[in-house]
């Protein structure tokens, strides 16, 4: 057709993708090796400057000259055949060179119209954008970001199962590997050492926190039950003074300063009495001692001072004057502190004496005697409490002034 050019290596590289020579620098004018010369027009002046049809020269200066557009014939939509892209030749060193003639196809490498049906054909075949995006003129951008992306999750994976590819060991390397697997002596003494510890903390903890509170959980309400069963006993006038059986609860000690009333009990049986949270009177052998109605004597007392109810803990907290009542069935005892031994060892049983040595009496009397383990939490020595007996009162009078609020 007039007014159009052919390039033939560009039909070439379109249809059968194999690149032909390389053509000389393009010169807008003078053409050049296999870039044909622009057509002179019919005569100077037949277009206008402005709105002139593509492809022709004006007389008035060098411009940008395109071909016409080919447009070869359509490719069957279900056979799309694209071909692979050639780059298009150097532009040479000539006025904008690096920027291809407006409209011309190496601005696109394949022919823009062989381009556009393939493009069409595999979208419609595909269902997706054959297109390349804007700024990446052949689609090759995301191809390379796709294919990293790959390549780290790859990257990732590996790290993830680490030594899983890895080649397996022989035998001998097995063997090795087994016995660095396998604890030594001294690990497994430790281990064993370790564990016994762990084992022997928990059982002394469990002691402690069974002698230290529970006993005396268990002692209070024995010796609760003690106390009721006692005065049960009053009422129905089974408890009189005189002689009970080892055990056998008789009478209430009140020490209003500690706020203590405790059972007191015959004998100083350590399962039967003390331990059950009870204080015990001397009744036995050579230990025996006075009981309270005695007209003269000296009542002795025995009581735990930790655990088991722990009735006697605070006795060293007395002061000369503090009462002691003893209250029976009939009668209110009520002694006053008068002395105090803080420590003697448990052979010293002069303490439990008629008249006791260290007590400051002088003389027979009434009196009381307390002993209990010290220092706390041990038994090594005995604290001794000593009163003097200060009024005898008929329960039938009402409580003593000890004991009234």
């Amino acid at each position: 057709m007039p007014g159009e050019w052919y390039d033939p290596q560009g039909y070439a590289r379109d249809w059968g993708g194999t690149p032909g020579p390389e053509p000389a620098p393009y010169d807008p004018v003078a053409g050049g090796a296999g870039w044909p010369a622009a057509p002179a027009p019919p005569y100077p002046g037949q277009y206008p400057l402005d709105g002139q049809p593509y492809g022709v020269q004006h007389p008035g200066g060098p411009h940008d000259v395109a071909p016409t557009a080919y447009a070869p014939s359509p490719v069957p939509v279900d056979t799309p055949s694209p071909q692979p892209y050639a780059p298009h030749p150097p532009l040479g060193d000539h006025p904008g060179a690096g920027t291809p003639p407006h409209g011309s196809a190496a601005a696109y490498g394949p022919s823009s119209g062989l381009v556009e049906a393939a493009a069409d054909a595999y979208e419609r075949y595909t269902g997706g954008d054959a297109r390349p995006a804007a700024g990446d003129r052949h689609g090759r951008e995301d191809d390379h970001e796709t294919y990293d992306d790959h390549e780290d999750a790859y990257d990732d994976e590996d790290d993830e199962h680490g030594d899983e590819d890895a080649a397996p060991l022989s035998r001998a390397e097995a063997r090795r590997a087994a016995r660095a697997r396998k604890p030594t002596v001294g690990v497994v003494v430790s281990r064993g050492l370790g564990e016994l510890f762990i084992t022997v903390g928990v059982l002394m903890l469990l002691f402690v926190t069974y002698q230290l509170w529970w006993t005396n959980v268990r002692a209070q309400a024995q010796a609760n039950g003690a106390a009721d069963r006692i005065q049960e006993d009053w009422a129905k006038g089974e408890r009189a003074p005189g002689s009970f059986e080892p055990g056998q609860g008789f009478a209430l000690m009140h020490i209003p300063t500690l706020d203590v009333v405790v059972p007191v009990a015959e004998g100083i049986d350590k399962d039967k009495v003390l331990d059950r949270g009870m204080v015990g009177h001397y009744a036995e052998g050579s230990l025996k001692t006075a009981m309270p109605q005695d007209k003269v004597g000296n009542f002795a007392v025995a009581g735990h001072r930790n655990t088991h109810g722990e009735p006697f803990r605070y006795i060293n907290r007395l002061k000369p004057g503090d009462p002691i009542v003893v209250e029976t069935q009939d009668t209110y005892f009520v002694y006053k502190m008068a002395s105090i031994l803080p420590q003697t060892p448990p052979s010293n049983v002069a303490v439990l004496d008629p008249v006791p040595p260290g007590s400051g009496f002088t003389e027979p009397g009434r009196y009381v005697t307390l002993t209990t383990c010290t220092p706390e939490f041990t038994s090594k020595y005995r604290l001794i409490v000593w009163g003097k007996m200060a009024e005898e009162r008929p329960r039938s009078q009402g409580k003593p002034d000890a004991l009234v609020d």
